[in-house]
């Protein structure tokens, strides 16, 4: 999973030379401070003054300060205060739940305003580096600084108790797409889970999140303190959502290792916020969660990193570019969709799963021994709604591989050899390496993005889009192949957002409750109104028996059956034969 969008000032300051500003009859030097035509106050170090009068500052005072300001290799701005958003969660056992009230969470640094460290000049803007300043890695970080976030009014960020709300497309001075932040311990440590023998749970409401979006939270690899301590030249940390990595190894991080990724800087042809640098950043990723109200999947992706799936920084195919499956990491993983396993009526507005409300995720990381230290064996999952425990949906591919509802080493082969897949889950050691990455401890991701690279498709819709939609695994949602491209998606959809709330950790078994029912039975609606049958173009679940025994009976120039239609040939049907045919 990866996604990396945000806003950066388009040239907001007119900046001319240091001034001397006299107050009182004494003179200061100060920085200029004007934002599109409006004045504000003006300051040098910790003094500020308002309502000056300006004279010049020579040439050489003006070099003599700036390369002062730069000495100090400050990486952290003074213009906004950093102030986390309070998000509560609890940590539970079978006796109980404790719950976690100083918790907060921080914006990833990709999103933040990042400019010359005592000035307003930005070290990057729109997609581009500024590199007069950055003309190095190194020299680009010790020159620049990233800032504190104004959360709700920039960002689309708000919290509420146990609740996070991340807009999509927020509109100000500036529009900011997408967000991504994690949950800290402390001020400046990440909070860092273990999930084996344990279960992790959460609310989600994605019935606003439409075709291309994904509302993620997952685990990665990261260092606690956002590679601060590693790294000299990080004087952000975790802070400031420093030390982003995870298993796609991106390449449009803009500061990796303490070091600005501008050398071998490209600007994306698509995106007017992001590109591609000459570096990456990989580790292990455990997706607990990539949805919107079509689809959603959740996924182990293992990385042969340092530290068993550690943050690691690569370059060139370590990568994986330009061979997808040659690199540190495994990109696809081993997914459970449940639409993509053949169950199409399971997950969707109205249906078994119902995205149109709320609902609650149930996570379980089953090992070998059922201990912590244990060999991961199992993924589960489960889902509560209207006080009911609705267990995951079964492949339903029969004679292609076991009807089975969890992600285990066997599904993992089966569903690679079923649907033609790389193996590269398999390649990188597969659940138990996983396992291994998840006990060194995983740092909580929560975001909302859209996708410049592949329109969401590989959740959403058929992919890749010039396979056969019939053939398994390629169907993974109801969405068109030609929806999700981010202008559509922004310009559509603005107003999009995903809420997450009242995340538990803990016992097997204790952040959840409910009635059971049943296990389900893989269910199909009888047919999408006005569906040809000889023309599926696009992933559709199969007519009953009795209405294609019908249909096959009619001439071709007649086959074209409305809901009603189908439902009319179904009814007079014996009752014995449609509980055979659509049992739920």
């Amino acid at each position: 999973m990866n996604g990396n969008h945000g806003i950066q000032l388009r040239d907001p300051f007119a900046m001319g030379p240091f001034r001397i500003f006299k107050r009182g009859g004494k003179e200061v030097d100060l920085i200029p401070v004007f934002l599109r035509g409006k004045r504000y106050i003006m300051h040098w170090g910790n003094a500020m003054y308002h309502n000056a009068v300006v004279r010049m500052v020579t040439p050489a005072l003006f070099v003599f300060l700036s390369l002062a300001a730069f000495s100090l290799g400050q990486q952290v701005g003074n213009y906004t205060s950093e102030s986390h958003p309070r998000l509560t969660w609890q940590e539970c056992t079978r006796s109980g739940c404790t719950t976690k009230s100083n918790a907060a969470i921080t914006l990833d640094a990709n999103w933040r305003w990042t400019h010359i460290t005592g000035n307003y000049t930005n070290c990057y803007t729109g997609n581009t580096w500024n590199t007069t300043i950055c003309t190095s890695g190194t020299q680009c970080a010790s020159k620049c600084a990233v800032e504190g976030a104004n959360y709700s009014s920039t960002y689309g960020i708000t919290t509420s108790g146990n609740a996070l709300t991340l807009k999509f497309v927020t509109r100000g001075e500036n529009t900011n797409i997408g967000s991504r932040v994690y949950l800290m311990e402390s001020d400046s440590k990440y909070q860092m889970f273990n999930p084996l023998n344990k279960e992790f749970t959460f609310d989600v409401d994605v019935s606003q999140l439409p075709c291309g979006l994904n509302g993620a939270l997952y685990f990665v690899q990261m260092d606690a303190d956002g590679g601060m301590g590693k790294y000299s030249g990080n004087k952000a940390g975790a802070k400031y959502g420093t030390g982003y990595c995870d298993s796609q190894c991106p390449r449009d991080i803009k500061y990796i290792n303490g070091e600005a990724n501008s050398e071998g800087w490209n600007p994306s042809p698509n995106d007017t916020n992001a590109g591609t640098g000459g570096y990456g950043t990989c580790c292990g990723e455990m997706d607990i969660w990539e949805a919107n109200s079509i689809s959603a999947a959740y996924t182990p992706h293992p990385c042969s990193t340092s530290n068993d799936g550690g943050q690691q920084r690569c370059t060139g195919q370590e990568c994986n570019v330009p061979d997808r499956y040659g690199g540190l990491c495994d990109p696809d993983g081993c997914d459970f969709n449940s639409y993509r396993m053949g169950d199409r009526a399971y997950y969707g507005k109205g249906l078994t799963v119902d995205t149109s409300k709320k609902m609650t995720v149930v996570t379980q990381f089953i090992t070998d021994n059922n201990s912590t230290t244990g060999t991961l064996v199992e993924i589960r999952r489960l889902y509560v709604q209207d006080g009911k425990v609705i267990p995951n949906s079964k492949v339903n591919f029969p004679g292609l591989f076991d009807p089975v509802d969890s992600i285990t080493e066997k599904f993992c082969n089966d569903g690679k050899k079923a649907f033609n897949d790389a193996t590269s889950f398999q390649k990188h050691g597969g659940l138990a390496h996983m396992g291994r990455s998840l006990a060194k401890g995983h740092v909580l991701v929560l975001s909302i993005w859209d996708d410049h690279t592949a329109n969401m498709l590989w959740l959403d819709s058929s992919y890749p889009t010039d396979a056969d939609a019939n053939k398994p695994g390629i169907a993974r949602g109801t969405c068109a192949t030609d929806s999700g491209k981010p202008p559509d998606v922004e310009a559509n959809s603005p107003n999009a957002q995903v809420i997450y709330s009242n995340i538990k950790f803990g016992e097997i078994g204790s952040t959840y409750s409910g009635t059971p029912i049943s296990s389900l039975k893989p269910r199909f609606p009888l047919v999408t109104p006005l569906l040809p049958v000889e023309d599926l173009q696009r992933p559709r679940p199969p007519l009953p028996k009795l209405a294609l025994q019908l249909l096959s009976q009619e001439p071709p120039a007649r086959r074209r059956l409305s809901s009603a239609n189908v439902a009319e040939s179904v009814i007079a049907a014996p009752l014995s034969a449609l509980r055979a045919l659509c049992a739920p």
